[in-house]
């Protein structure tokens, strides 16, 4: 269930209060009038199933409550009410396969934006798996996996494509290319630094045999099969909100590892390893991509059979 708190003008929570009531699945209506202060108006509050919460949220929108009010949306963890399970069971569809897409336009736009703190973690990601790679150490490599934010705007630029947003898919590119190019010049000064200032790289360690991570820079098809999957399980994860799942998207895809070995094998010139581990970055993206991209239109496609379905049983 979703908790849904609304400002409205005085002049419109009348319309508003008949489009929440014709809402399948909506239940616990209130309304005080006069009690918003700023901006100046009504509240009122509704729950509503997740598999309805879309269409309320859009008909909110198409009254303009953004602008003149306010819509707030919240998850339900628990709620014991009978009238909660009658809403539940009368909206269509399950509530775990609800796509409710201003919530992941949302949290995608503010995972994908470039700042310094998503640029901090892309950075010592990609250090740790620098460590990782040096040292032909598979777990620091599953460690800076899971530190890496890259699938914030990669799945922002699969949720723009899918809602027809270009100037979203640039931003979330913009946030994507060039937070690793400064991830990767910092990795290559750290690489740097830790050869000429503390000894502790050498150039030997680059060519090594590294038989535990030598895979990162040897790109073949199963990256991308690997990629596309993890595309689709990570998408699934945010559109259901069980982001839980993200973690194992983290580990199972060699993006910042890409990045690090990328970097590191560049300030040892071997630009063949360089070459390889671009691939194996490139392959890794755009696998999450396309993947991210058609999970998402076959959710949008299969909701709205299921909606349509549902207004027919209804007629």
């Amino acid at each position: 269930m979703l908790h849904l708190r609304l400002i409205t003008p005085s002049n419109r929570t009348d319309e508003v209060v008949r489009l929440i009531e014709k809402t399948v699945g909506t239940t616990h209506l209130v309304v005080v009038p006069g009690a918003a202060r700023n901006p100046v108006g009504d509240v009122v509050m509704c729950d509503v199933a997740r598999e309805a919460g879309d269409e309320l949220i859009s008909g909110l929108r198409e009254l303009d409550l953004d602008k003149v009010g306010s819509i707030a949306v919240e998850n339900i963890d628990l709620s014991l009410s009978r009238r909660a399970d009658k809403a539940e069971e009368e909206a269509p569809g399950e509530g775990a396969d609800a796509v409710l897409w201003e919530h992941l336009a949302d949290a995608t736009h503010e995972e994908s934006t470039l700042t310094v703190t998503y640029v901090a973690f892309l950075t010592i990601a990609t250090m740790l798996a620098a460590c990782g790679v040096m040292l032909d150490n598979a777990i620091l490599i599953v460690g800076a996996m899971a530190v890496g934010p890259e699938f914030g705007p990669l799945a922002g630029i699969s949720t723009a494509l899918v809602q027809r947003a270009p100037h979203l898919v640039w931003r979330s590119l913009w946030a994507l290319l060039a937070g690793f190019a400064v991830a990767m010049v910092l990795t290559a000064g750290f690489s740097w630094l830790m050869d000429d200032v503390f000894g502790l790289f050498e150039k030997s360690m680059v060519e090594a045999a590294r038989p535990n991570t030598a895979f990162i820079w040897k790109p073949d098809w199963m990256s991308f099969v690997v990629a596309f999957l993890a595309g689709i399980a990570g998408t699934l994860s945010l559109t259901s909100a069980k982001s839980g799942a993200l973690i194992g998207v983290a580990i199972s895809v060699t993006t910042v590892p890409a990045a690090a070995n990328a970097a590191v094998a560049f300030s040892y010139t071997d630009y063949s390893q360089t070459w390889g581990s671009t691939w194996q970055l490139l392959a890794n993206l755009g696998g999450i991509v396309v993947a991210g991209t058609l999970t998402l239109l076959a959710q949008k496609w299969f909701w709205a059979r299921q909606r349509k379905g549902f207004a027919q049983e209804l007629s």
